[in-house]
């Protein structure tokens, strides 16, 4: 969020918040609520009622918004990821709120469609969303040439996860079929997940990632991924770049949670 230029048009809440990096915080809307009230909306739709989330500790406002804004619709728990050491360290962290039940995990700056949340949570142990590359395309916020940030996943015949690739080089992703599955991090991930994150070491740029520990799940643990295909769309809320087009996507949206 504070990589590169912030937009002239953001409004000056809009431009104090994301100079600080605070993705979930970014006011959106007529309402101006912040992309974290979206998101527990479309959580709430989609029917999950217990929601954690990963902070890092200087995420306060977070809790601050919660605060006064309560949620009335899901229950929300929180735990703190005190270094930044990887998306799987950061499922570590939530290990005590999991215990042993299957968990859904999703990015904090997406907006998932909420028919494919859904239909992840009702998967009966774990699973993944592949969005077609197209569908990211026409129905989100994500241009073409950022598509190669993502991970590219196949799977088998009965849609299992066979490969997943994350930010793969051109020459890998020319060993995918034309308009391949992406993954945009929405998972359901089972009980042995977190045996799993503390099993892998860290990746080459330096960080515990959660593809490696679902890589490991599957070669050691027996776990099979159930890849869930949906043509929806993702709204993606990575740069400050992006807050006009998301915002312009929620016009008329009032959340709820």
């Amino acid at each position: 969020m504070r990589n590169g230029s912030i937009p002239t048009d953001l409004t000056p809440a809009q431009r104090e918040v994301a100079s600080r990096g605070l993705k979930a915080m970014i006011p959106l809307g007529e309402s101006q609520v912040p992309l974290l009230g979206f998101a527990l909306s479309r959580l709430a739709d989609a029917g999950l009622r217990r929601i954690c989330l990963v902070l890092s500790p200087e995420q306060g406002e977070v809790l601050e918004f919660l605060r006064h804004a309560p949620p009335s619709l899901v229950a929300v728990d929180h735990v703190v990821q005190q270094e930044p050491l990887g998306t799987a360290h950061a499922v570590l962290t939530a290990e005590g709120f999991a215990a042993t039940d299957s968990v859904v995990v999703l990015n904090g700056d997406n907006l998932y469609p909420v028919e494919a949340v859904r239909g992840l949570r009702s998967l009966p142990r774990a699973g993944l969303l592949g969005f077609r590359t197209s569908s990211l395309i026409a129905k989100g916020n994500i241009p073409p040439e950022r598509i190669g940030a993502f991970a590219l996943v196949a799977a088998d015949g009965s849609g299992q996860l066979t490969r997943i690739v994350e930010k793969p080089t051109r020459q890998e992703a020319g060993t995918f079929p034309a308009d391949p599955l992406v993954s945009m991090n929405a998972w359901l991930l089972p009980p042995t997940i977190f045996a799993a994150c503390r099993a892998i070491t860290p990746s080459e740029r330096g960080e515990l990632e959660l593809q490696d520990a679902v890589r490991y799940a599957i070669r050691e643990l027996g776990e099979g991924f159930t890849v869930l295909e949906t043509a929806g769309g993702v709204l993606d809320l990575s740069t400050a770049a992006d807050v006009p087009e998301v915002e312009a996507r929620l016009r008329g949206t009032e959340p709820r949670w």
